[in-house]
């Protein structure tokens, strides 16, 4: 197949954004914990970028991708097959979308990039509290018998995809599933040492705000660079990521000005990444009016969501499950109602507002609820089983202490200058004319 160096080259730059979303990821997650534990929940997602591309590299992007037999038997809608184990036979060959080629190892590599943040999200809900060494043994485990699955079944032609469920970027395979791991492993895993009573702020807003930023940046490549080529899909799928991301972010800010009286930089960014969520399954699917609603929703719905962890008591600490099993469902729900641009190109995927067949609203709810569901109980399993043979928690004492110093034996900020800064005049060295006294802020 004739390669199309124009599609090409948007992949490889589309692949390159993803991958920044992780660390992006990284600082969100970062800015959003207490000081004493930052290190670790960045290493979370850092070390979700190692575990995942070597499981991918050797069987990932078969059980994901590969066909069955001839594909179309039994075994082939539940888990792909093994013809390309360790990417062996994809070198020099080219993946077919809409007409036009790339080297299958462009594709496989922008693939590989959902998986490792698909693991990543899950981290942020185990805040201060889970065994790093484990974290990294349930990662593997996880992205085996649950994230590939799932992707075979919506995105490798498994039994979602046959019923004609539309996830343009993931809305469903990413974030409903890592919600829905998140919500199991925190059940396993139990609340931090002091939760409800202590104040848990985030240490670090602005780092919270770089994150945003970069998700978003990043953003752009996980959903426009989803349509496999250089058209007007994608210049759709990238002006309604920027429409909901900014709605939603506003959205957000106007349900706690009304709610509490204050609009927060924490909303702000919050709200951005609820938009973001939501658009994900619909951005290429839905006209750009369909994706400010879904936006709205998406920012005052997750805003209260994620306040429910209180009144079931469950702690989520970076409010994965509001965000994103939330916003994930909102937007793949939303397409059995505003989808206007059907990808096989016939009526039969057209939401209700465009005289497609309730069939496919109940497809899109269909298929929300049994990754959830799958996700769910499968994580929950994992979480028994490493908890029962490795211990899924630090100690109490570690963390009280803070697992960056128990586990890393590093500490996110070096205070040491700034504490001799603070010294008394009466024995601090004098300051050479013209130089500044200004202190560091702590």
């Amino acid at each position: 197949m004739e390669i199309d160096s124009g599609s090409t080259a948007w992949m490889l730059a589309s692949t390159a954004l993803v991958l920044l979303m992780t660390p992006g990821l990284a600082f969100f997650y970062g800015g959003m914990t207490r000081a004493k534990s930052v290190l670790n929940m960045m290493m979370m997602s850092w070390v979700s970028i190692i575990v995942v591309t070597v499981a991918w590299v050797l069987y990932g992007h078969s059980l994901a991708f590969d066909a069955v037999g001839d594909g179309t038997g039994p075994l082939h809608k539940i888990i792909g097959g093994l013809d390309h184990l360790g990417l062996s036979g994809l070198v020099d060959t080219a993946t077919k979308a809409d007409g036009t080629g790339m080297p299958s190892l462009v594709f496989s590599a922008f693939q590989m990039t959902f998986a490792v943040i698909t693991v990543a999200l899950i981290s942020g809900a185990l805040a201060d509290r889970a065994r790093f060494g484990v974290w990294v043994v349930f990662a593997l485990a996880w992205v085996s018998v649950v994230y590939f699955p799932v992707a075979h079944w919506v995105w490798g032609g498994g039994w979602l995809s046959g019923l004609g469920i539309e996830d343009f970027a993931g809305g469903t395979v990413v974030h409903i599933n890592a919600g829905a791991a998140a919500l199991a492993v925190v059940l396993v895993l139990g609340k931090r040492a002091g939760w409800r009573r202590d104040p848990m702020r985030p240490h670090n807003l602005t780092l919270v705000l770089l994150g945003a930023g970069l998700l978003w940046f990043g953003w752009f490549g996980f959903n426009a660079g989803s349509e496999l080529a250089v058209d007007g899909t994608a210049g759709l799928a990238f002006m309604n990521t920027q429409v909901a991301a900014a709605v939603a972010a506003g959205s957000w800010l106007l349900v706690e000005k009304l709610r509490d009286g204050h609009s927060t930089t924490l909303g702000v960014a919050s709200g951005a990444v609820s938009g973001l969520v939501a658009i994900t399954p619909a951005c290429g699917f839905v006209d750009p009016w369909a994706a400010f609603l879904i936006g709205a929703l998406a920012g005052a719905v997750c805003s209260y969501a994620v306040s429910w962890k209180y009144r079931l008591g469950f702690d989520d600490s970076l409010d994965v499950v509001g965000v994103h099993l939330v916003g994930g469902v909102i937007g793949a729900v939303a397409l059995g109602f505003v989808a206007a641009y059907p990808v096989a190109g016939t009526a039969q995927s057209h939401g209700l507002f465009y005289g497609g067949p309730l069939s496919q609203l109940g497809v899109q709810i269909l298929g929300p609820v049994a990754v959830g569901l799958y996700s769910f109980a499968v994580s929950w399993g994992l979480a028994k089983a490493v908890d029962r043979f490795m211990g899924l928690r630090v100690p109490h004492d570690d963390e009280v202490t803070g697992i960056d110093i128990t586990t890393h034996a590093e500490t996110g900020y070096d205070l040491g200058t700034v504490h001799a800064a603070g010294v008394s005049a009466a024995v601090r060295p004098a300051i050479p004319a013209g130089q500044s006294t200004r202190k560091v802020g702590t």
